[in-house]
């Protein structure tokens, strides 16, 4: 083996270890007992525990919040890839004057910070009000993930090459048999890492959730938060279990969703 490739896996393996590394001591963590936690030397051999899971799992905030992020965060997720992903195949291929205007404003919406966003929301929320309801988060968070979306799937549909298209067009597609049939497919791996990410993004928003709820719409990062105002006396045990219980959506999301585009494209080719 070549001494750069060789240094090459080495770096890929220990950056490999630096990302699964937090998660897999979170994960242990959260089988232990408080006192195991907190010893100067980290603890190795423990007696399991599941009573944090147990625990968490057992409350009845933290499955109300389960279940407001996911609604909230899938629904606004869907209308991100609804309304997202036909508009930046628009600017990418059928561009005019105000493309780059369009392009440098969804991009601005990430400049922004969280407080800038959610105190004039807040405030719209409240006169309507709708104020602590999940439509109120569904329809934040869309602006969100519009936003993102759209920023990552203009350079990946740039990037289809124009001929596929054209030759289609030749075949008789119209512009939406080619949007879904050759564009989708050819950009796809792309586009899904777009969509995880704003998946992502809006499932630990924190400060925008936490200014737009009370108490009926708290999402998860917001009741896990509250477990930790608790003085010296941190579960660290239960902040553990939580952390695994934010983490694991995610991954599940990205999973399904990535066997789910690569069967219907897979089928789509046959």
């Amino acid at each position: 083996m070549r001494p750069g490739r060789l240094i090459g896996k080495i770096i890929l393996a220990f950056a490999g270890f630096m990302a699964v590394f937090p998660l897999a001591w979170t994960a242990v963590n959260s089988l232990k007992n408080n006192v195991d936690i907190i010893t100067r030397v980290p603890r190795l051999v423990f007696t399991p525990t599941f009573d944090n899971i147990s625990y968490i799992i057992g409350r009845d905030s933290v499955m109300t919040g389960l279940f407001n992020s996911v609604i909230s965060c899938g629904v606004a997720v869907l209308i991100g890839v609804m309304l997202g992903l036909p508009a930046a195949y628009a600017v990418a291929r059928y561009p005019n004057r105000f493309a780059g205007d369009i392009q440098f404003f969804v991009l601005s919406l990430r400049f922004l910070p969280p407080v800038a966003v959610a105190i004039p929301l807040m405030v719209i929320w409240l006169q309507i009000g709708l104020y602590d309801t999940l439509p109120a988060l569904i329809v934040t968070y869309s602006l969100l993930t519009i936003s993102v979306i759209m920023w990552l799937a203009i350079p990946a549909f740039q990037a289809v090459p124009k001929e596929i298209e054209e030759a289609a067009f030749v075949d008789g597609y119209g512009a939406y048999s080619v949007f879904w049939r050759i564009a989708l497919p050819v950009a796809a791996r792309s586009l899904i890492g777009a969509v995880a990410f704003s998946f992502v993004l809006v499932w630990n928003e924190f400060l925008i959730a936490l200014m737009l709820s009370s108490s009926n719409a708290k999402t998860l990062p917001t009741v896990a938060s509250e477990l930790s105002q608790q003085g010296m006396n941190v579960p660290w045990g239960i902040l553990n279990a939580s952390v695994v219980l934010l983490s694991l959506p995610p991954l599940l999301f990205l999973g399904v969703l990535s066997g789910f585009l690569n069967s219907v494209f897979r089928q789509k080719k046959t």
